[in-house]
């Protein structure tokens, strides 16, 4: 008695015939399941069907041994049990549905069972135990997600709602030293970011909040902890909304973007808008130039572990349209991700920064939207640790907490439209020079790190703020740099003594390593200006609350005034005899060299 394959061998479910009908009548055995088409198909019904363009992006499986399909009416909204999707027991052919018992009790009993002949689906009992542990297994992992809650993370003044490593893993309810990754949504107000995150990640159950109303329905950022995938998912606050503290939401987004393994662009659009491809590129810009010093600096500080990825997240465009194909559709010879990097190209945004770019769309012909397919992805990318390693909660919170402090603050009100999703000015020192106007090229609350201001261009002299400094021309020739600023006396003269030098010399430039280097009067003719013999001169920036070239040249002119009132009142009190011995003891110390003391002349001779 020779051998012979059975269907099931061969990877097919016995009696699981073609219910599409549309290239062999019915009559060649199902290969393939469409979740879209509901229907199982064979190899030629297959391809016919999937050659038109409407069909050309569903989502077929490929049948295996004891495949039973799912119930048709459990996917939709009125389905008995939402999020989790029963396995069919038979198939209505007047419907061309799969329905589960349940399903068919409600449907197709009484006076319906008579018109609405069914095919019933024959599993063996060693299938039906397999399929009942799978059952189980997503029954449990629907559990583990009954008791999350959402929280407020940062509200929208970029406060941070926590206050330590103890209560975020608290509030995001897993262990200290649970290894987990972040994933965040972002896209346009009313896209339905919060919706996308309840049904990708907890089957439907309204963790983040929903609402119909025109209003935004989460301010701020919110976080939930997913138990399933070990991700903490983050929900962010809509773009192009009608907010009052639009650039420091803005500015929110990134520091958020900046914390994420993975980030998820939602777009509702029938097609790709040039905004999408704006936000990212200034993103990847604006990480790079601002985020990934203070991630580094961050591992350094806080002593981490686990080192903060340098490199930013990958991102998946999920495109959702109803009248429009998706993506990719009118171009079979090329990959969505390639027309994607096209696209940057030629806005000239291309987002460096970013592991990885991918794109999944799905077309809703009718509702409800389909979330497996961007499901499948994210877990997909989950798993990849080559770029983004999973870890401890409370390193999480360090670095948003490290983020937060840094870049803080108003950011100034500009009247003028910003060409950037996130100009300098979101992250960057907002001290601006009062002389020439130029602003400060370091990070926001520099100052906290004892960094001084610094700018790009060189400064301008003015009059007003005399920001003109001296630098000692030969320390200068011996590799150091010491500034210098004229005074009326150097600083080994005594009060007097200084004054009545000044008086005869003029002012003084002295260098603490070289002494007194200039007087202005020193000869009687001839004497040179300081810059070309003995000092550098350097046009400095004026910034806020500093005047530190100043402090000098506002001492010494203090010091000629006190020195001036300190000689009037003194002479004024002295009797004439005292005055006149004090006038000749001040006449021989501002005298040359080499004339004699006036106590030495006994007589004057008067020539004719």
């Amino acid at each position: 008695m020779s051998a012979q394959t059975s269907p099931a061998e061969k990877g097919l479910n016995p009696g699981l015939m073609c219910q599409e009908s549309y290239a062999c009548s019915g009559t060649d055995e199902a290969v393939f399941e469409c979740d879209e088409c509901c229907s199982l198909q064979c190899l030629r019904c297959e391809e016919e069907l999937h050659r038109q363009e409407r069909l050309r992006n569903h989502e077929r499986i490929r049948l295996k041994a004891g495949h039973v399909p799912y119930c048709d009416p459990c996917k939709g909204p009125n389905g008995h049990s939402p999020g989790v999707r029963q396995r069919a027991a038979v198939r209505c052919q007047t419907c061309k549905i799969n329905l589960c018992l349940e399903c068919q009790k409600r449907t197709h009993s009484g006076g319906n069972r008579r018109r609405h002949p069914i095919t019933v689906y024959h599993v063996s009992k060693v299938l039906e135990s397999l399929e009942g542990e799978e059952m189980d297994e997503e029954t449990k992992r629907k559990k583990m997600t009954e008791k999350v809650v959402s929280f407020l993370l940062v509200d929208e003044n970029e406060e941070i709602q926590v206050t330590n490593e103890e209560d975020f893993i608290r509030k995001l309810d897993c262990k200290p030293d649970q290894h987990l990754k972040v994933v965040s949504i972002f896209g346009n107000t009313g896209d339905g970011k919060s919706h996308t995150l309840n049904h990708t990640f907890f089957y439907g159950r309204e963790v983040f909040k929903t609402s119909p109303a025109q209003e935004s329905c989460t301010v701020g950022v919110w976080a939930a902890y997913d138990p399933v995938h070990k991700v903490a998912v983050i929900d962010t606050e809509g773009l192009l909304g009608a907010t009052v503290n639009l650039s420091q939401r803005t500015r929110l987004l990134l520091k958020v973007l900046a914390i994420s393994d993975l980030v998820i662009y939602r777009t509702h659009a029938d097609r790709l808008h040039n905004d999408l491809f704006k936000f990212l590129g200034d993103a990847s810009e604006a990480y790079l130039k601002h985020f990934t010093k203070e991630l580094k600096a961050t591992t350094a500080r806080c002593g981490l572990d686990v080192p903060l990825s340098t490199l930013g997240p990958a991102v998946i465009i999920f495109h959702e349209t109803v009248h429009t194909q998706l993506l990719g559709s009118d171009h079979l010879s090329e990959v969505p991700e390639k027309l994607i990097q096209d696209r940057f190209r030629k806005l000239g945004r291309f987002p460096e920064a970013f592991s990885s770019i991918h794109y999944k769309g799905t077309r809703t012909y009718n509702p409800p939207t389909d979330f497996s397919g961007l499901r499948r992805a994210l877990e997909q990318q989950l798993e990849n640790n080559t770029t983004r390693s999973p870890r401890h909660p409370g390193v999480i919170f360090k670095a948003l907490k490290a983020l937060s402090d840094r870049f803080s603050g108003e950011i100034p009100d500009d009247q003028m439209a910003h060409s950037s999703f996130f100009p300098d000015e979101y992250f960057t020192c907002s001290s601006l020079c009062l002389s020439c106007g130029v602003g400060c090229k370091n990070s926001m609350n520099h100052g906290k790190e004892g960094v001084p201001h610094e700018a790009k261009s060189r400064c301008r002299y003015s009059h007003q703020y005399d920001n003109r400094v001296y630098t000692c021309k030969a320390c200068y020739e011996r590799g150091k740099e010491v500034s210098v600023v004229p005074k009326t006396s150097a600083s080994t003269d005594s009060p007097w003594m200084g004054l009545a030098k000044y008086a005869w010399s003029g002012y003084v430039i002295e260098c603490p390593n070289c002494g007194v280097v200039y007087r202005s009067r020193q000869y009687w003719f001839g004497n040179q200006d300081p810059v070309d013999t003995v000092v550098r001169t350097e046009i400095v920036h004026v910034w806020p609350g500093t005047d530190g070239f100043l402090k000098d040249n506002n001492n010494a002119a203090q010091r000629l005034l006190d020195g001036m009132n300190f000689m009037a009142q003194s002479v004024s009190e002295l009797s004439l005899g005292p005055t006149k011995a004090v006038t000749s003891w001040l006449t021989d110390q501002i005298a040359p060299a080499y004339w004699r003391p006036n106590s030495q002349i006994l007589m004057l001779l008067r020539h004719r």
